[in-house]
């Protein structure tokens, strides 16, 4: 791959925007101590944990990878370790907070223990929801430990995992004195679907539509992590007209979320002209998709080495004035919104995380920049059109749901200008670049696309032969749920609906 440089370390560095797939046998696997050790040291230094990933090894045991992101140097970490089969790592949680969700996946997925992991519950596997067939390998940590709170006017609210709304299932436990919670606990898992393995189906159509269906709201955004992932491994080439395209439809999908989002917000405090508006202008967004790609989630459109429908010149003509309608009722409801002094008196101060805790948590996208988190893909580590085309980072301070309303409304409008100027100067060029044989053996690339949830990852290993061994997706999810539960510490638990709104996170993306 270009531009790697090997340290005396045993650290694996590469610029990521130009980062192809790297030689398995190039990452020099550290003992693990040292392994937990240089991860929580580079971490101290500014860089944090974007994705780990184990892989069966040829020796009986496992291979364990950490990838950590440089955000300020624009360079990934790739960090290794071979366990023996039953031989485990120390934990890195108790003095990294943000690797707690990795370790206890590990431990689930693989059985390798995280030794001396403070919060060692189940990730996703629950042992009243799992069956022998589904696990026959696979540890389970048991029956679910919840945190109890106890004291004079302490009660338990239960909500879930079954709502009274159009909602995926999800257990919320509130710990509360009188109407203020003193804790939330987040139970997921009931929407695991074994994505992981359908990506290593030897269909690449059958694995697509995989990636496709992470998440449903952001098709675009794990559809292209995952062309980008095997585009790496194959050596492929993607015009700068299809570049760009994928640019414009995966800023599409953020400005129909993002839109969708405000009006929820609006919702969830009775404010129904924002709900209405919003709420129209996101079918419009939608309805450009649908233009675009032949359905409303853009299904179908990236594909590997490019894209699959082109934009003639009368249909980009008339997204164009499109756009400009919709940008012009957009700044109308938005100011109308945040000029409310009802509104207003909802969002501020409520879910407050700080910048502190967000950097600890590891919080990612919308969530991560209204705490302050300097941090966006696009900017930090780009691919594709984002290596010449920058989006500036929108970013509040205070971290509360007004902050995280703000965020989306800056960025729909810096996605707005985007989409124009990109339209306006389309370049002429293939819209797919011929497919490769076949991908690097003993490889894994990494892939890293600003969702409008946050940083969405995909790693993808090869075997001696080229084919898939091994897949790991990190939703923007997957780092923003604690920070969800952290929000509502101190607040009314009526105001769950609203901190759950600011921060929309997905429930099949976690559980993939």
């Amino acid at each position: 791959m270009s531009a790697n440089t090997f340290t005396p370390g045993n650290m694996h560095q590469f610029t990521s925007c130009v980062a192809n797939g790297v030689h398995i046998d190039g990452v020099t696997p550290l003992a693990p101590d040292a392994f937990s050790a240089r991860c929580i040291a580079a971490c101290r230094q500014g860089a944090r944990i974007s994705g780990m990933l184990a892989v069966p090894a040829q020796h009986g045991g496992n291979d364990l990878f950490a990838l950590l992101s440089d955000d300020p140097a624009g360079r990934l970490i790739l960090l290794g370790t071979s366990l023996r089969a039953g031989e485990n790592y120390p934990a890195m949680t108790a003095s990294l907070p943000q690797a707690q969700a990795f370790e206890r996946e590990i431990f689930e997925e693989h059985g390798i223990r995280p030794e001396g992991h403070p919060w060692l519950k189940p990730l996703r596997r629950h042992a009243d929801l799992e069956t022998t067939a589904d696990t026959p390998d696979r540890p389970l940590a048991g029956d679910y430990p919840f945190f109890s709170v106890s004291g004079s006017g302490v009660h338990e609210v239960a909500v879930g995992p079954v709502h009274a709304g159009i909602i995926e299932p999800g257990h919320f436990r509130f710990q509360c004195q009188g109407e203020v919670v003193l804790n939330l606990e987040i139970q997921l898992g009931y929407q695991h679907r074994g994505i992981e393995r359908l990506l290593l189906s030897p269909i690449p159509a059958k694995r697509l539509v995989a990636a496709e269906s992470i998440a449903g709201d952001t098709a675009v955004g794990h559809a292209l992590a995952y062309c980008i992932a095997m585009e790496r491994l194959a050596d492929m080439e993607v015009s700068l007209r299809a570049q760009v395209l994928r640019g414009v439809v995966l800023e599409i999908e953020r400005l129909s979320n993002h839109v969708g989002d405000l009006g929820g917000l609006c919702g969830d405090i009775g404010y129904l002209p924002g709900a209405s508006y919003f709420g129209r202008l996101r079918g419009e967004f939608l309805n450009l998709l649908l233009e675009i790609s032949g359905n409303r989630y853009g299904r179908g459109m990236i594909v590997p080495g490019g894209i699959r429908f082109d934009l003639p010149d009368e249909m980009r003509t008339s997204i164009l004035l499109r756009l400009d309608r919709a940008e012009h009722d957009l700044k109308e409801v938005a100011d109308l919104v945040f000029d409310a002094s009802s509104v207003l008196a909802r969002f501020e101060h409520t879910g407050i995380v700080t910048r502190e805790l967000a950097e600890d948590l590891g919080l990612v996208g919308p969530a991560a920049r209204a705490s302050g988190c300097d941090r966006d893909v696009r900017r930090d580590h780009p691919h594709g059109v984002y290596r010449f085309a920058q989006i500036p980072v929108s970013l509040t301070e205070d971290g509360d749901v007004l902050c995280r309303a703000l965020i989306r409304w800056l960025e729909c409008q810096r996605s707005l200008t985007f989409v124009r100027e990109q339209l306006q100067g389309l370049p002429d060029g293939p819209l797919r670049s011929v497919e490769t044989p076949g991908m690097a053996p003993r490889s894994l690339s990494i892939a890293m696309v600003e969702g409008w949830r946050g940083e969405i990852v995909h790693m993808a290993v090869t075997d001696e032969t080229g084919q898939l061994r091994g897949y790991k997706v990190v939703d923007p999810s997957f780092h923003n749920w604690m920070g969800l539960a952290i929000a509502m510490r101190g607040n009314q638990i009526s105001d769950f609906p609203l901190c759950n709104k600011s921060f929309n996170l997905s429930y099949a993306g976690h559980d993939l």
